[in-house]
């Protein structure tokens, strides 16, 4: 997605998630991303590929050289003869020249492409490495965002359980009224649900803390009426597609590209080249008055004092390519690990939330006996309080479960890269 569709679509999920104020997790990826500092470096190496390029294809251009000298020579060329009535003129020991080349490369021509490849190549190697980085932003965002969905959730079940002592207190009081039970048994569920109030101020200050953070690192204002729309459960696939992956592939292109370099450094150059100039003595070395002059045509040049080091710096390139399969290697045995590691997790949480289910059925079934019991005075409201609070313990372990499973989901979905 190139950056004008990125900050479009941003700025739409923004507007959405305002109108209806209601995020989503994918939301909060997209905003993150684009908050985050780093995004900014995209720009600037989009600017300096830009720069490098252009350099780089002046190689195609011809190559123009200019060059002078003045010298004095302690001896010149005489002919060894001599004719009668000839005069034969000697020639001058101080000679001046100034000349002007254009060379127009032709194997040349083949490195500048290889090194416009290689910068477009270290191109998208910087920008697939703060992919990586931004991609990380993912996992602390999970973090945040799961952690205010568990509170949210806890909120509303601590909502069931000051319901559920607030009847205990009307049928409390109904036992009162009908000389049953004891004042103080009232008493004792007042004290609960004020104890009740403190937990749910406690879960409320937790989640603006949560709150507070997720804002920061997405740019986005969360209130306290803002909803988090809980996540759907994911069909989980094993392949792997993280950026990581095409940035060991762009690495290893990279380093294609160089050897190609390296190959081309230490082949024959042909060249084609003219050139002009004037001097004393021009081409005919016999005149001594100055002239202009030209000269074209192909020109060969081998420098093989590059052959030394070739094949050592061929074998370095090599062992960097196997340096980087060995990183890729690794890279996906430790992300096959964490993705088995993960899977066992989500294994284990559905079988924690079918137990969690049959938990809750019975503490149920306990506590409605329990106020009947209240309220005909065979149960005090210490056992109805012990009994509210363990089926209240029993929902919240169920909760914690069903965002620690979708959690878990969603990091294996991120480990994979799917």
């Amino acid at each position: 997605m190139n950056q004008k569709k990125f900050f479009l679509l941003s700025f739409m999920i923004c507007l959405c998630s305002q109108v209806f104020g209601q995020l989503t997790i994918e939301e909060c990826y997209t905003m993150g991303q684009r908050n985050y500092p780093l995004i900014n470096q995209y720009v600037l190496i989009e600017k300096s590929r830009e720069y490098s390029i252009s350099n780089v294809a002046k190689g195609y251009l011809p190559q123009l050289g200019v060059s002078g000298q003045i010298t004095y020579q302690s001896e010149v060329t005489e002919f060894p003869i001599s004719l009668p009535n000839v005069t034969i003129p000697s020639l001058s020991k101080d000679q001046y020249k100034i000349s002007a080349e254009i060379l127009q490369p032709i194997t040349g021509l083949i490195t500048v492409k290889n090194n416009i490849e290689l910068v477009k190549t270290n191109t998208a190697m910087e920008k697939q490495k703060i992919d990586v980085e931004l991609y990380k932003l993912k996992e602390r965002i999970n973090r945040l965002f799961f952690g205010i969905i568990l509170i949210d959730a806890q909120i509303k079940q601590t909502e069931l359980l000051k319901t559920d002592i607030q009847k205990g207190i009307e049928k409390t009081n109904s036992a009162i009224i009908n000389g049953i039970t004891l004042k103080s048994s009232a008493d004792i569920l007042k004290v609960e649900l004020l104890n009740t109030n403190q937990k749910i101020i406690e879960l409320k200050a937790m989640r603006k803390g949560y709150a507070d953070m997720l804002s920061l690192l997405i740019n986005y204002k969360i209130s306290e009426t803002t909803q988090f729309e809980r996540p759907k459960v994911l069909a989980l696939s094993s392949t792997i597609n993280r950026p990581e992956l095409n940035l060991f592939e762009t690495q290893k292109n990279a380093l294609n590209i160089q050897e190609r370099l390296l190959n081309n450094r230490n082949i024959p150059h042909v060249n084609l080249f003219l050139q002009g100039g004037y001097g004393k003595p021009g081409l005919n070395f016999l005149s001594n008055d100055f002239s202009f002059y030209y000269i074209g045509g192909i020109r060969l040049s081998w420098n093989i004092s590059g052959l030394y080091t070739y094949r050592k710096q061929k074998k370095d390139l090599i062992l960097k390519k196997e340096s980087i399969d060995v990183q890729q290697d690794l890279f996906l045995f430790n992300t096959n690990l964490a993705l088995t590691q993960k899977n066992a997790e989500i294994i284990k949480l559905k079988r924690l939330i079918e137990s969690d289910y049959e938990i809750i059925k019975l503490r149920e079934s306990v506590k409605n006996r329990t106020k009947n019991q209240l309220e005909n005075g065979t149960a005090t409201a210490s056992d109805y309080i012990l009994q509210i609070n363990a089926e209240d313990r029993a929902r919240n372990s169920l909760l914690l479960h069903e965002i620690q499973l979708l959690m878990t989901q969603y990091n294996y979905k991120i480990t994979s890269g799917n």
